[in-house]
């Protein structure tokens, strides 16, 4: 902070300029609102000037604070949610979830916005989607609340429960933004650089924050909200690269959706896709429905009319079959399933006791008893001729056996079930291990299956017990996302239990698309548009062939054969293995670290995310020291936050303050709670 008095000014800038940055702006805001307050109301009391007020000794002196956000794209949704892409990409949440504006009643007030289904609801009241709905985007004029014809349109018809635009909700963000800025209190003020950051450096009095067009900017502190970065590829995928380029192919390395240019793949010509996640589902629709084609209910349920300009795509994941698709609930969790072992009491009472509980002894049978009765209790509820009589109560007793005899127990009563309607639940990580398909046309049947099951599951909702055993996974996944973060588990577990075999199976599960694009899967299957490769699919090239080849070792017949290849697979999330001008010379000047992990063998092996202290997140250098006037936020807190991708949730679930034992469940707001834990610690607060 340079000195001088009354101007003395307080310099930060906030590297990065997508949701996290945006929300250390909306807090750092904030919180210089309170302390103006503070400010006046001690000058007040002492009968003194607000600029001779007594202030704590952390307390920052500054008059003024001036903060700077650095992104190559518009503050709010930076680059992944920027306004301008595909329509066709839908979020991953419904509308009432996310919200990039705290309501947290200890954090300081938010100055203006509020969350993306009253964003919502306040421009349906404002009479929003009387546009010309079928007006060109590229000529579709802004009305006066800054929408264009199309974006009315979608917000005009949008309920609470629906699945918006990705673009939509950045032109959220980007509105919330500026709502924020355009409410700074006295003495603050914020600018936009539109310019990637290459380099953050020490200086004799702060830092130096360097553009990469090599000019340098001074600031005191420093906000590290980085979001998504590219990743280097693979040495699998280096080898494709060199492939494609020597013999003439089509190779999309992993990569945002909405960063692709999809026109370089043929219409009519078979396009190999590596991965079935959610990015799958962006692939599929952008190649298929943005090429013109149509989805239409028909007598049999939904059907594909082709344009003719879209690819054919062999797609091919581990599992062999994508994520499942969410069910339709009234709500984000399923009102009717309760945590009733893995309350959030339960727990962090290990923490509380000064103990470091394990993943898969202490945590998991605990949210595998939940998962149980979500399961069963559904099942006796919607067919109750499926249960013995007594078949709840004696299930009931057994998981409440406090020792591990619980399991064995809990599986005896549940032998008296048919084997077809007991819940396998890390089998459905895996439903085709084990089975051999003589053709490739053999799998496409029993995917379609699967895809029909599951559609058919989301339309039961709560009353599908499947489903609800997934919701029970989901809700817990909330708890445990507190229960783990900074140091809250053995590393050994997080190494082996948490990222090693339960990530994966709740991903697939729990973190699926909207079940539209499930029907909408299953459509292209019939329509031919869509087949599958198999489970543990091998990718490679055929030099001979000049082609990309895939197969696997569970299908029979030929190979599949193609010029053209996507990775539909998000960029790593490695600090150590990101292409970042920035990441890069901040660990070559040692100012951060990854932090380094030890497994199962006692070996220290590099997580995912840098190193860094307890809230506020300080990163540690080279040396292991706490590096200050330097944040850290986001998803570079991978290695010790679990879930740092997921937005934050506009309304905790269940009442706030109010769980079966009585404990509050967490607000779901942690990403928000970080940038306030940040800006206070910069504004001394």
């Amino acid at each position: 902070m340079t000195s001088g008095g009354r101007d003395a000014v307080l310099r930060v800038a906030v590297v990065g300029g997508g949701p996290r940055g945006a929300s250390a702006v909306e807090r750092l805001l904030a919180n210089w609102a309170v302390r103006g307050e503070a400010r006046t109301t001690a000058a007040r009391a002492h009968g003194a000037d607000r600029t001779t007020a007594p202030l704590a000794p952390r307390v920052s002196r500054a008059e003024r604070l001036e903060i700077t956000v650095f992104d190559p794209f518009t503050p709010g949704p930076g680059r992944v949610w920027r306004p301008e892409q595909p329509r066709e990409f839908l979020m991953n949440t419904p509308c009432l979830f996310p919200t990039m504006i705290p309501s947290e009643p200890d954090l300081a007030p938010p100055l203006a916005g509020g969350s993306f289904l009253e964003w919502l609801r306040a421009r349906q009241a404002d009479g929003a989607g009387d546009g010309d709905a079928d007006a060109p985007a590229a000529e579709a004029e802004l009305a006066t609340d800054g929408l264009t014809a199309v974006e009315r349109d979608e917000t005009a018809t949008l309920g609470a429960t629906d699945y918006p635009p990705r673009a939509l909700y950045g032109r959220y963000l980007a509105d919330t933004y500026q709502a924020a800025v355009g409410a700074e209190p006295e003495g603050a003020s914020v600018r936009h650089i539109r310019a990637e950051v290459a380099r953050v450096g020490r200086t004799l009095h702060g830092w130096a924050v360097t553009t990469a067009d090599g000019r340098a900017r001074e600031a005191d502190a420093v906000i590290l909200a980085l979001g998504h970065v590219p990743s280097k590829p693979t040495r699998a995928q280096h080898e494709l690269v060199d492939a494609a380029a020597r013999l003439g192919l089509t190779y999309l390395p992993p990569s945002a959706p909405a960063d692709v240019d999809w026109d370089v793949l043929p219409a009519g010509r078979p396009v190999l896709v590596r991965g079935m996640g959610l990015n799958f589902f962006d692939v599929m629709i952008r190649l298929t429905e943005g090429r013109g084609g149509r989805f239409k209910e028909g007598a049999g349920g939904l059907e594909y009319f082709p344009s003719g300009n879209e690819p054919r795509l062999i797609a091919g994941s581990r599992r062999g079959v994508p994520y499942r698709g969410k069910a339709d609930l009234d709500s984000y969790y399923a009102p009717d399933v309760r945590l009733r072992w893995l309350t959030r009491a339960a727990a962090l009472a290990p923490r509380k006791a000064g103990l470091t509980p394990s993943f898969d002894a202490d945590l998991w049978p605990l949210l595998h008893r939940d998962t149980l009765w979500a399961y069963y209790s559904t099942l006796a509820r919607t067919e109750p001729e499926a249960v013995p009589p007594g078949f709840l109560a004696e299930l009931e007793e057994a998981l409440n056996v406090q020792d591990p005899s619980w399991e064995p127990s809990a599986e005896r009563v549940v032998e008296a079930l048919p084997e077809g309607r007991r819940l396998d639940l890390r089998g459905l990580g895996a439903p085709f291990v084990g089975r051999h398909f003589d053709r490739r046309a053999d799998l496409d049947e029993q995917v379609l299956a699967y895809l029909d099951a599951d559609a058919a599951g989301s339309a039961r909702g709560q009353d599908d017990p499947l489903k609800m055993a997934i919701a029970a996974l989901h809700r817990g996944r909330a708890v445990l996302k507190e229960a783990v973060a900074d140091g809250g588990i053995t590393e050994e577990s997080w190494v082996a239990g948490l990222r090693g075999w339960f990530e994966g199976l709740v991903e697939g599960l729990a973190s699926g698309p909207p079940s539209v694009r499930i029907r909408q899967l299953a459509a292209l299957l019939r329509a031919g548009v869509v087949s599958t490769v198999g489970p543990g699919p091998r990718f490679s090239v055929d030099r001979g062939a000049g082609c990309f080849v895939a197969d696997s070792p569970w299908v029979g017949g030929p190979p599949v054969y193609a010029a053209a290849m996507v990775e539909a697979l998000a960029p790593a999330n490695v600090v150590g293995a990101a292409d970042s001008p920035l990441i890069e010379s901040l660990l070559a000047d040692g100012l951060v670290r990854p932090k380094f992990v030890a497994g199962a063998d006692g070996v220290p092996r590099p997580a995912s995310g840098l190193d860094v202290t307890a809230p506020p997140y300080r990163p540690l250098d080279v040396n292991g020291h706490a590096v200050r006037g330097l944040h850290v936020l986001g998803l570079q807190l991978s290695a010790v936050q679990w879930g740092t991708a997921i937005a934050a949730e506009a309304h905790p679930f269940g009442a706030p303050g109010e769980a079966d034992d009585g404990a509050p469940y967490p607000s779901g707001q942690r990403t928000l709670r970080d940038a306030d834990l940040a800006a206070r610690d910069i504004l001394g607060l």
